[in-house]
């Protein structure tokens, strides 16, 4: 057990299984106070899989992947047993927060359990697929309405504890999957909403001493085995990825345990990162990078300030904004034109 947050009270949305789970632990290792949350008690079953799905496996297939959900299972008081175990303090907390009046709930427990809120981490999400020609809106929003909103609400509502207080951490999870990918564009937006949320709130609470930040985790969990999973009832899901997407579909067995994921966001929650505020990073295993920020890298400018017509621009364009330029949704690398 360390000290690094000694004092401090944290809740950690999402953290009966996986990351959410190892993350409220790590927070508890080093000395905070932890209300950990999932919708409900017991397993909540399988994200990504679908019985028809599971109907086409192999049985040595279904029965891996039974062994693997088993091996997964868990909840936000499972989670808090273990703290305990290891010496910790920990409430749960079972709700789903993506309902504003429930994440209310959530904080509103934690100031009446231990007095204050300090760190908040938001790592609730879920998964659904489809191309976005035959995406349905129940589809669309079974993502978007947990991200970015759960972690908004849960945000919301511990504001006024935290700007109170002059002190506060706000980490929130988002995903590599927010530069799209395959059949996911309502995974890729749920995330990428978590940057904008992050890099707004960012920018209105550093003069309250409260930093937010991002963070996307490589890590296996029940979503990774179960992407396996959906891989081997689908092959030909496989053909449909970019080439990003392809990489990481074949890295699948090899992703690091959650557990890495524990001590960076440790940090980002300490006094240590009291400079840090409106980043976003990648964490998987040993390697920990940091994106580049959302800034015009390029720009053209007419000379005598007058605006450009359409056909300047035809010829301006390719010869200067884009000189070494390549789509993201392109196939493969290709420079412009």
């Amino acid at each position: 057990m360390g000290d690094m947050l000694k004092g401090k009270v944290a809740v950690v949305t999402g953290s009966g299984q996986g990351i959410g789970r190892a993350i409220a632990i790590g927070l508890a290792g080093e000395g905070a106070k932890v209300v950990t949350n999932n919708r409900k008690p017991g397993s909540t079953g399988y994200a990504i899989m679908k019985d028809t799905s599971i109907k086409t496996l192999s049985h040595e297939k279904k029965e891996w992947l039974q062994r693997e959900a088993e091996a997964a299972t868990g909840d936000a008081g499972t989670t808090a047993i273990t703290i305990k175990d290891l010496g910790g303090e920990a409430i749960p907390f079972f709700g789903d927060v993506s309902n504003f009046e429930v994440a209310r709930k959530l904080i509103q427990t934690t100031v009446d359990s231990f007095g204050k809120i300090d760190i908040l981490v938001n790592v609730v999400g879920t998964f659904a697929f489809s191309n976005i020609w035959e995406m349905s809106e129940e589809t669309w929003d079974h993502v978007n309405s947990i991200k970015p909103k759960a972690h908004f609400n849960c945000i919301r509502h511990a504001l006024p504890f935290m700007i109170r207080q002059k002190w506060g951490r706000i980490i929130n999870c988002t995903s590599t999957g927010f530069a799209g990918g395959g059949d996911a564009t309502n995974y890729a937006t749920a995330n990428a909403g978590v940057l904008g949320l992050t890099y707004g709130a960012a920018k209105e609470l550093y003069k309250f001493g409260i930093t937010c930040n991002a963070f996307a985790p490589e890590a296996m969990t029940r979503a990774t085995f179960e992407l396996k999973a959906r891989i081997m009832a689908n092959p030909e899901i496989i053909s449909n990825l970019d080439a990003n997407s392809r990489r990481f579909a074949s890295m699948l067995d090899k992703t690091p345990g959650p557990e890495n994921v524990a001590p960076f966001i440790a940090y980002l929650a300490s006094d240590a990162a009291e400079y840090i505020s409106g980043s976003v990073f990648f964490v998987s295993g040993a390697n920990v990078g940091i994106f580049s920020d959302m800034e015009i890298k390029k720009s053209i400018n007419k000379k005598d300030g007058s605006m450009w017509t359409a056909e300047e621009l035809k010829q301006q364009v390719p010869q200067g904004l884009l000189v070494g330029y390549r789509s993201t949704a392109a196939p493969q690398e290709q420079s412009y034109p």
